[in-house]
């Protein structure tokens, strides 16, 4: 992770301890794409010249957008919230609707930082229901963080949508990394993620986009939880496994080994 820019959301799933493993698969690609962007934490380390972020979070989306136009803004209203369980509470009760672009984006990261594990999950209403996390849980991006990360998004388009809208953009020269949540249902640890988001129709129409980009030629590289759904996916492509763990059982501790697959033309 260079000095300049570095991921200020925290992502369940995120993908921040195989970053090595992932990077070299960039080589010389003219434009870097991630339809699931999350904390991006994969574009930061990369810091590409040219990129489209897409993500069908719409207030994830908001916040990008937020940040890249008014940073200072943004520091200066995080600065008005304190660590604690009644302020979380209280800022989570807030209606993203009622509040300001910026407002809107600095109750997301706020949020974020405190949450608990950097879940993201809403009730049916669609709420954020997700509950303190803890004074432990991190600290809010300073005002260098949120500066640094602004230069690097103005070098992104934003896309907020499902992942077939950002893919749609793709050409050859593209690096497509793609991050998504997974269908499995059958672990808790992915329940953690909120899989209800990726469905099994998700996954046949994942597979459907990567066969197009490799009849166009189109450089991709898919990261995904080792299960049937994986082994789908992987069919007739190359496949790297590696070994990383994961939270479970509700606890920051308690984590278990597992393997995540790499999938690559």
């Amino acid at each position: 992770m260079t000095d300049e820019a570095r991921p200020f959301l925290r992502w369940a799933g995120s993908k921040r301890q195989i970053l090595s493993h992932l990077a070299p698969f960039w080589s010389n690609a003219t434009r870097y794409v991630e339809p699931f962007a999350g904390s991006a934490c994969l574009f930061f380390r990369l810091q590409p010249k040219e990129a489209i972020l897409g993500d069908l979070n719409k207030e994830l989306i908001s916040t990008y957008r937020v940040v890249r136009d008014f940073p200072q803004i943004v520091h200066t209203r995080l600065q008005e919230y304190e660590n604690s369980e009644t302020e979380y509470k209280r800022v989570r009760a807030l209606n993203p609707i009622d509040l300001s672009k910026v407002s809107r984006a600095s109750r997301f990261i706020y949020l974020n930082r405190f949450c608990f594990n950097g879940l993201y999950r809403t009730n049916l209403a669609g709420r954020f229901n997700v509950p303190y996390g803890g004074e432990r849980s991190g600290s809010l991006p300073s005002l260098d963080q949120l500066v640094m990360s602004s230069k690097l998004f103005r070098r992104a388009k934003f896309v907020q949508g499902k992942f077939q809208k950002t893919l749609a953009l793709a050409r050859r020269g593209d690096f497509v990394y793609m991050d998504p949540p997974y269908s499995v249902a059958a672990k808790r640890v992915f329940k953690e993620y909120d899989a209800s988001i990726f469905s099994q129709t998700d996954v046949l129409a994942l597979r459907q986009s990567l066969e197009l980009l490799a009849r166009e030629n189109i450089s991709f590289l898919v990261s995904y939880a080792e299960s049937d759904e994986a082994d789908y996916l992987a069919t007739g492509f190359n496949v790297k496994r590696l070994s990383v763990k994961r939270h479970i059982a509700g606890s920051f501790t308690n984590r278990i080994a597992s393997n995540e697959v790499l999938i690559y033309p």
